[in-house]
């Protein structure tokens, strides 16, 4: 498995986010995090884990937030890939409820609690609140890929990458690729509290 998380200048949430996410990993398996600048306490946030599994990508240079998804994507080494957000939340079964839904599909979205910045409540359901549906055609009118959400066979990203300039946004590329050349599974569980500010 590589969990890609990116971060800017998130040392407010990032502690929180990654006890999330390790605790659910096995020592084989990685976290890379690509860095987008931050000038807060984020990247030494990280380094004190001293942990061999997490990886730190610094760019030399802000690429913004596709860019960074895309530095993390190209050195993922997992088979499975889980896309992160530096100021979420992931539940405890996400790992075990994804890779099971993987061994019969490429990509699988779930849904999720959504919460402010204090972590209460705004929403029980993101699906709800999007409207999403499974439909790959109305997909490219509504976007229900959400890439916090995501988890997907490493050969996705044969098709995705590189990301071709002017895309709106990483996860309805990564979402549209899967739906048309691939599998998709959107499943009911709600596996990460994301994050709304």
């Amino acid at each position: 498995i590589t969990v890609c998380l990116t971060t800017y200048n998130g040392e407010k949430f990032i502690r929180d986010q990654i006890d999330s996410i390790i605790c659910q990993l096995s020592d084989e398996d990685e976290i890379i995090v690509s860095d987008d600048e931050s000038t807060d306490k984020t990247v030494s946030i990280i380094e004190n884990y001293n942990d061999k599994r997490i990886k730190i990508i610094k760019n030399k240079k802000s690429k913004g937030v596709i860019g960074n998804v895309e530095s993390s994507l190209e050195q993922a080494k997992g088979d499975y890939i889980f896309l992160a957000d530096q100021d979420d939340i992931w539940l405890p079964n996400k790992v075990e409820i994804c890779i099971n839904a993987l061994s019969k599909y490429d990509l699988v979205i779930s849904d999720c609690l959504v919460i402010d910045e204090n972590r209460s409540i705004i929403h029980e359901s993101f699906y709800e609140v999007n409207k999403s549906q499974s439909n790959k055609w109305m997909a490219l009118l509504k976007n229900p890929y959400l890439g916090c959400c995501m988890a997907f066979r490493r050969d996705i990203l044969d098709k995705a990458l590189p990301f071709p300039e002017n895309i709106p946004m990483h996860d309805i590329w990564i979402g549209n690729i899967a739906a048309f050349f691939y599998s998709v599974k959107f499943i009911p569980d709600k596996l990460i509290y994301f994050r709304r500010h």
